[in-house]
């Protein structure tokens, strides 16, 4: 286990927060998880040395495999190698897989108001996979540390929520009726939110440093988008944030998301009912992979009702 308290920021600005947190207790990352952030610090390792940890952890070796072989990559012959499905994909894109798919398996699930950790999982799966579209659209490099960000943008609500349960009943429960968004409560409240929170924790597990800094800024969008072409990472991952929220009868980011898409994109590339389309397309595909169920209702769906409230 790791004590928050025991455990000093390599790199936090945030004493609050800090504070905050001082009593939580988080499980440590799994050792195999660890031994590839290790393996990470030396360029000179390649797939045979990634190969090892991962296929001595046989849970992980099998979701590195089934990962590998979805259409998220569309490879037409079956990977039955670890070594060889790095070589294909990258060591960064096998790395990330293995850091995420380890803080999915530390996370709470506490009994606080609406928190559902089911349902949060459906919407960061949502927001990697639009994060990463937007990404490609707009030609990002990157798109597995995009990914991952959108992905774990969230992680701390559920530890937030553990820690502070009565607090957050009320900002959750506000946050679904209202439509709020979650870190304008949190803000008013606390004076920071669960991105600087996310950040300070994937710190805390030495997670990748740009990893942290993704996360922390997926609340700034108006940063962003005033400097898409040199903020162009973080500010796909800020977009994604603007996804609906499973259980909320509110979309009231929609607005901005589309006058932000609409900047970014011109008349060029997908339109936001082409890019839901895909995103519930490849959801069925990769959600059996991290074990997410599929959420009432479809993204296309929920966009198309979202319309039809505002005509």
């Amino acid at each position: 286990m790791m004590n928050m308290s025991s455990q000093s920021s390599p790199d936090t600005s945030y004493p609050e927060l800090e504070k905050a947190l001082a009593g939580a207790q988080l499980p440590a990352l799994p050792q195999s998880a660890i031994r590839l952030l290790e393996l990470s610090r030396n360029p000179d390792n390649g797939p045979a040395e990634y190969a090892q940890p991962i296929e001595a952890d046989p849970g992980l070796s099998s979701q590195v495999l089934r990962f590998v072989n979805s259409s998220y990559f569309g490879f037409s012959q079956e990977i039955s190698n670890i070594k060889q499905a790095i070589t294909l994909v990258g060591v960064r894109t096998i790395k990330n897989f293995a850091l995420w798919s380890a803080v999915f398996s530390l996370l709470p699930n506490p009994k606080c108001g609406p928190f559902d950790l089911k349902y949060l999982w459906q919407d960061s799966l949502r927001r990697a996979l639009f994060a990463r579209m937007l990404g490609k659209l707009l030609g990002q490099k990157e798109m597995e540390d995009i990914f991952t960000a959108g992905l774990l943008q969230d992680l701390a609500i559920p530890i937030l929520a553990k820690e502070k349960p009565v607090e957050y009943r009320r900002l959750l429960e506000e946050s679904l009726s209202q439509g709020t968004p979650l870190s304008v409560l949190e803000q008013k409240v606390f004076g920071w939110t669960h991105a600087d929170a996310g950040g300070f924790l994937l710190r805390q597990w030495h997670l990748p440093k740009n990893l942290a800094e993704l996360v922390e800024g997926h609340t700034r969008l108006e940063e962003w988008v005033a400097c898409p072409t040199k903020e162009g990472a973080r500010l796909v991952v800020a977009l994604s944030a603007l996804l609906p929220t499973v259980g909320s009868a509110h979309w009231t980011e929609l607005g901005r998301l589309e006058e932000a898409y609409g900047r970014l994109t011109g008349s060029k590339g997908c339109t936001l009912e082409q890019i839901f389309i895909q995103i519930d397309e490849d959801f069925a595909d990769f959600a059996p992979i991290l074990k997410i169920t599929h959420p009432p209702k479809s993204l296309t769906l929920t966009y198309h009702e979202a319309l039809a409230s505002i005509g």
